[in-house]
């Protein structure tokens, strides 16, 4: 089956060069073998990513033998990159709670490279070790192995393997989620380079409509002219918060509801597109008003596909109503193309973690003061957009986030990761309301729109809303984009200001509308684009993608290309 040992005792595939293959070459040439068996047993946990991890083993070792024609040098070189492979994915999800898919290496950008190593500053120095020590290795295999394999086999070999891995990847292909479980490398990386593959060359990054009825050509030059002057407006981006009580048996203090609610004591839930971890997907939502399921399998990347090309924003439309912009962002600017995507979107002033003064994340209120600071800098500048992150319920969970802080709180008898999490909720809840006590009391003469909204559920939320459901279950209900684990929330609230027009604030609202409620709540003249979109809001009843499946987000989407919002995608 593999073309490197195990042919090797075909007659007529191989031809002796000099003398017979000594031991220490058959050894090595079993011992790699042996240890890809190992690598794909310690990693693979369905037969399908055992299957596609096999395939990928005999392609790269006849691809390997088509150019060096030693098996031994072959299998080592292809036990290296998978080796590899597998420690930069693990290293990834350690990180980033996200693994490596075909996409990362589509596209190798600036920012990416920045991020890793401003981040892991001695990555270099280990990669070139290893370079170092492979060569060495590679050298050693090279004077060993004496045996050739013939080229028409290795072409063969090769050709079959991976025709095989591309009619197995389209058969079984991935899903999104499975870019956040640490498992699977190997298999994961081919099958998502089998789908990249063929979306981009069948549809491109962004699936649009062939043609789409009507036209917002002018929202590129389009003008605002308000009739009332315009409110500070504050995005508040809630880190992991959802309203756990939708799931069974969970304690909770007896406020716990009051900060779910807006200014008119309504509760609101907000459809996310991406379960219990990607906080980029509810960003790219919240900023474009556009939905992160277009992009298909690229939806991992949107952030760094959309920076660039993606020109439609809130930000941008406020900034033609005369507003200052900014986005307090809690990490590096240069994850996941952030600084460059935010900027795209109409983001004037960007401010990451080292222009925030911090080296880890904190809590709600540090973001809140650098907020305020901000508001008492620029007072009587004209009106403010704020876009700020909020990181206290960030994972993990096992650890107590500022033990000092005198909150008043008992242990509620939950399991000891959701305790924490809802004892943080609480502490974010405090600061919040203190927020609006310092907005109102330092800015007596200023008018602020604030609209908060939790991104994402925490982790455990797919687990806790149906305990009884197991593992495998739980993951095809996720894949099922099962509203229940992608409900969070969104809240209206105002400081020395009355919101002009909530009719689009619905009770269950998709994310990519959330811009549309934040122009309309602050009596924002809407360009043609947003128009439309609020056209699409009333057809459709608050869903956005999942609307006519996808008919309406891709349609909005060609629009948005012909009046050149969206380029070169």
């Amino acid at each position: 089956m593999f073309c490197g040992a195990s042919s090797a005792f075909v007659s007529g595939t191989m031809k002796r060069a000099g003398r017979g293959w000594s031991r220490e070459a058959l050894c090595l040439a079993l011992l790699l073998h042996a240890g890809a068996v190992v690598l794909m047993a310690a990693t693979e946990v369905h037969p399908a990513g055992m299957t596609v991890f096999l395939l990928v083993w005999i392609m790269l070792n006849c691809l390997c033998l088509t150019l060096l024609r030693r098996p031994t040098v072959a299998a080592l070189i292809s036990l290296e990159i998978l080796i590899a492979l597998t420690l930069l994915s693990r290293f990834k999800f350690d990180k980033l709670w996200m693994t490596i898919d075909f996409v990362d290496v589509m596209i190798v950008d600036h920012d990416t490279t920045a991020f890793l190593l401003e981040t892991f500053p001695g990555l270099r120095w280990w990669i070139l070790l290893a370079v170092a020590v492979t060569a060495v290795v590679i050298v050693i295999a090279w004077r060993l192995d004496r045996y050739r394999v013939s080229l028409q086999a290795s072409l063969a070999g090769f050709s079959i393997s991976a025709a095989t891995l591309v009619a197995v990847s389209l058969f079984w292909p991935t899903g999104l989620n499975e870019d956040f479980e640490g498992r699977s490398y190997i298999s994961k990386f081919a099958r998502t380079g089998v789908e990249a593959v063929h979306e981009l060359s069948s549809r491109g990054y962004l699936d649009a409509a062939e043609s789409g009825h009507g036209h917002v050509t002018e929202a590129a030059d389009a003008v605002c002219h308000p009739a009332r002057k315009l409110p500070h407006i504050i995005l508040l981006h809630d880190e992991s918060s959802f309203d756990i009580t939708v799931a069974p048996g969970v304690n909770v203090p007896a406020e716990y509801h009051r900060h779910f609610q807006s200014f008119d004591g309504r509760e609101r839930k907000l459809l996310v597109e991406g379960v219990g971890g990607p906080s980029w997907f509810t960003e790219y939502n919240v900023l474009t008003g556009l939905s992160v399921r277009s992009f298909g399998r690229f939806a991992t990347s949107v952030t760094r596909i959309a920076a660039g090309h993606v020109y439609r924003g809130l930000p941008r439309v406020l900034r033609r109503c005369g507003y200052e912009t900014f986005s307090l962002y809690p990490f590096y600017g240069s994850f996941l193309g952030s600084r460059a995507f935010h900027t795209t979107t109409g983001i004037a002033h960007y401010l990451d973690m080292q222009d925030l003064g911090t080296s880890a994340f904190e809590a709600d209120s540090f973001y809140y003061d650098r907020a305020i600071d901000l508001i008492q800098r620029e007072r009587g500048k004209g009106a403010l957009f704020l876009y700020v992150y909020t990181v206290a319920n960030h994972f993990p969970w096992d650890e107590r986030l500022r033990p000092e802080l005198p909150l008043e709180w008992r242990d509620l008898g939950n399991a000891p990761d959701v305790e924490e999490y809802i004892r943080r909720q609480a502490i974010s809840a405090q600061e919040y309301q203190a927020l609006l006590k310092r907005l109102a009391q330092e800015f007596p003469t200023e008018s602020f729109l604030i609209i908060r909204y939790g991104d994402h559920q925490p982790q455990f939320g797919v687990r806790l809303i149906d305990p009884s459901l197991g593992k495998e279950e739980l993951a095809k209900r996720a894949k099922t984009l099962d509203q229940r684990y992608l409900a969070t929330y969104y809240a209206l609230d105002a400081v020395n200001f009355a919101p002009v027009d909530t009719t689009a604030a619905l009770d269950l609202l998709d994310a990519p509308y959330l811009p549309l409620v934040a122009l309309l709540a602050a009596g924002i003249p809407l360009d043609a684009s947003f128009a439309e979109q609020r056209a699409i809001l009333q057809r459709c009843g608050g869903l956005f993608y999942s609307c006519e499946e996808g008919g309406q987000a891709s349609r909005l989407n060609r629009l948005l290309i012909d009046a050149g919002l969206i380029r070169g995608l």
